[in-house]
């Protein structure tokens, strides 16, 4: 690996001028160190180009060959295969550490089926009964779901295979990493075997934790592709949470996360250089926010906003970096950057179709993807003649980045189209419009539920129940005062307690309602005076609770059935936090109950504790047809409306094909069929 001299201080110095290529890797779990590498070079005054998203090998020509500076996505010792290349090897070097040795890599199995069949390593694989665990497709072989081709880690799972001798006992499962763990970790919930490769910082440890849910499979003994032999040794690692031992053996050394840079541009830019140096961001940082975009923060610009908030929380150590590269900045010749947009060319057979999961837009199952936009795809696909590929991705941002840089030809998702992604893409004609919509329980509407409904919203709500209250308080102490005044006199009111309150209770129950029974009353003239104010007060408290009952009666009348969002104050509503439902309820000044995931709505919907969910329409038309048949359904028309559309890069040569085959599709009434089919009537 080359190595270059660390730059000295310059003795002139000035504001760069220069545009900056910077580019990021296809795993959008390391795009936040992008975005904050992209922050601190426009902190130096470098004008810094959007970053270009390029696979591993193809950054380290790029770079090599000058037409992209740097990157912050280097895994070393993963890396050192492309480094070591011919026509790379001298002209790229990394830099500095952003994370030094605290990227692990490795193994996991489930906990539940390592204890049932004593797993604790690799090796064990080759037992029969425990291949066959992690069987799913019963070719009787373990199916490992393993790293994608192009990443550098499945060199090392490859050797790992032949040097453990599993060739024949396990499965390497390539393919798209993202939906097979998320098929993964639904196989898990459902009580399931699983077996997968893994790394950190990445959102699959937030989802099966070490140590709770999986625990990492040691190998039997050191072994590493040639050229990683050198770091065989440092694979053991001490203190891995989830390990069954201390040290723990994963078979992979810990890998520094370090910015990959051309050398020459690094000679030139010393600033540049001693920044990159500076960087570090810890791991748990970089876990946290991966955590947030996979909670549904996963917008480009989340990512984006991410970086900012981050550097803002960092505020001192960020202005101690800059101040030191600042220090660097010298005079350095202008550099013209060649056009980096090749010319158009004719798009490859297969085409290649990139998704996302969005039930019941995009629905994962059984290792392959369906729902109603895959489905509608499927058939234009089929009247156009197109071969292709489909493969998924974990967020909305990379899915259009994939689309933007031609890394795939189409994206077929619940995709909305609006006018920022109109300005960097192309869409098919709105095949979808969607929207916000409210969910009631089923019942909600009819006479006899309505009735019901309105009873016990009369009978439970806190003006009735506090006038309930002050009733039963003004009535208790009545009758402890005719008590009081009546029984050393009159045998109709006991002396005991016991027995003389109660009697009590019941004089001032009948006087108070005037139905005066006449089997008690008092014989004292001050008795006497006192039942004669009680009888009178009667008038006055049975007034308070008719008006009571009436007001709560006619609040409920006129906020009663719910059809649509002015409906909807004065109701108990959820929606999910940080949705577009929950923003648009916010602005309306609609109280609401903000929960986690929209399952805890459904759940607080049907048991009671609320009287709607806002949310998006699809989503709940989809809920209400399927999983809440019978229980709940959607009311009113749509509002918030949006539409939602085949995303295409610019001039796409199948748009108007498209767009002709989806126009065939609904006059022949088959979009009509497969819309009913995921959202029902």
């Amino acid at each position: 690996m080359a190595t270059k001299a660390r730059p000295t201080a310059p003795e002139i110095t000035n504001a760069p001028v220069e545009t900056i290529t910077l580019a990021r890797a296809t795993w959008d779990t390391g795009w936040f160190q992008t975005e904050i590498l992209l922050a601190l070079l426009e902190g130096l005054g470098y004008a810094v180009a959007p970053p270009q998203t390029m696979e591993n090998r193809a950054f380290y020509q790029a770079a090599a060959r000058g037409e992209v500076d740097l990157w912050a996505n280097g895994w070393f010792p993963s890396h050192n295969a492309f480094l070591q290349e011919e026509a790379v090897r001298g002209r790229v070097v990394p830099v500095g550490y952003e994370v030094k040795a605290g990227a692990l890599q490795g193994y996991l199995v489930d906990k539940r089926t390592a204890e049932a069949l004593n797993i604790n390593s690799f090796a064990d694989l080759r037992k029969p009964n425990v291949a066959a665990a992690f069987d799913r497709d019963g070719d009787g072989r373990a199916d490992l779901i393993g790293c994608n081709a192009g990443w550098g880690c499945e060199r090392v799972v490859d050797h790992h295979l032949d040097a453990y001798a599993l060739r024949e006992a396990v499965s390497h499962v390539q393919g798209d990493y993202s939906p097979l763990m998320d098929d993964t970790i639904a196989r898990y919930r459902a009580g399931e075997s699983v077996l997968f490769y893994t790394w950190t910082p990445n959102w699959t440890v937030g989802k099966l934790v070490p140590g709770r849910d999986v625990i990492w499979l040691q190998v039997p003994f050191a072994s590493l592709p040639a050229a990683q032999k050198e770091r065989e040794p440092n694979s053991v690692v001490e203190r891995v949470p989830g390990c069954p031992s201390d040290p723990c053996a994963l078979g992979f050394p810990p890998n520094d996360i370090r910015a990959v840079a051309n050398a020459d541009f690094l000679e030139r830019h010393p600033d540049v250089w001693r920044l990159l140096e500076s960087v570090k961001i810890p791991l748990k940082h970089i876990s946290r926010q991966n955590a947030r975009m996979i909670g549904g923060e996963n917008t480009y610009d989340d990512i984006r906003r991410h970086a900012r908030e981050w550097i803002a929380d960092h505020r001192q150590t960020v202005t101690g970096w800059l101040q030191a590269a600042r220090a660097m900045q010298r005079i350095a010749p202008n550099r013209q950057l060649a056009d980096s947009e090749s010319p158009e060319t004719a798009v490859a057979s297969p085409l290649r179709v990139v998704t996302l999961r969005a039930e019941p837009f995009v629905v994962y199952r059984n290792g392959r993807y369906e729902g109603f936009s895959i489905e509608l795809w499927c058939q234009i696909a089929r009247m156009l003649g197109i071969d292709y590929t489909i493969y998924g991705v974990n967020t909305i941002a990379k899915l259009l980045d994939d689309v933007k840089r031609g890394a795939a030809d189409v994206a077929v998702a619940g995709i909305g189209i609006t006018s920022d992604r109109e300005k960097m893409l192309d869409f098919s004609h709105a095949y979808y419009t969607s929207g916000l919509q409210i969910m009631v329980r089923e019942g909600t509407g009819s006479v006899l539920g309505e009735v019901f409904s309105k009873v016990r919203s009369v009978l439970f709500s806190s003006e009735v129940i506090y006038a309930v209250g002050l009733f039963l308080i003004v009535l208790m102490i009545a009758a402890h005062v005719i008590w009081i005044l009546e029984r050393k006199g009159n045998p109709q009111f006991p002396r005991r307690y016991p027995q003389g309150i109660w009697q009590s209770v019941w004089w001032a129950v009948v006087t108070v309602t005037t139905v005066g029974y006449g089997d008690k009353t008092p014989k004292g003239a001050v008795g006497r005076l006192f039942g004669i104010v009680w009888i009178l007060s009667g008038y006055f408290v049975f007034a308070y609770f008719t008006a009571s009952v009436t007001t709560t009666a006619t609040v409920q009348e006129l906020y009663g059935t719910i059809n649509e969002p002015q409906d909807l104050f004065g109701k108990r509503v959820a929606s999910v936090a940080r949705s577009t439902a929950a923003e648009y309820l916010g602005d309306q000044g609609i109280a609401a109950e903000q929960v986690e995931n929209v399952d805890q709505a459904y759940k607080a919907l049907e048991t009671g504790s609320v009287d709607a969910v806002v949310y998006d329409a699809p989503v709940l038309q989809h809920y209400a047809a399927k999983k809440g048949r019978g229980q709940v359904h959607v009311v009113g028309l749509m509002f918030q409306e949006k539409n939602y559309g085949i995303a295409m890069p610019v001039r796409s040569p199948y748009r108007d094909k498209v767009n002709v085959a989806l126009l065939k599709l609904m006059e022949e009434g088959l979009y009509q069929q497969i819309k009913e089919k995921w959202f029902g009537t």
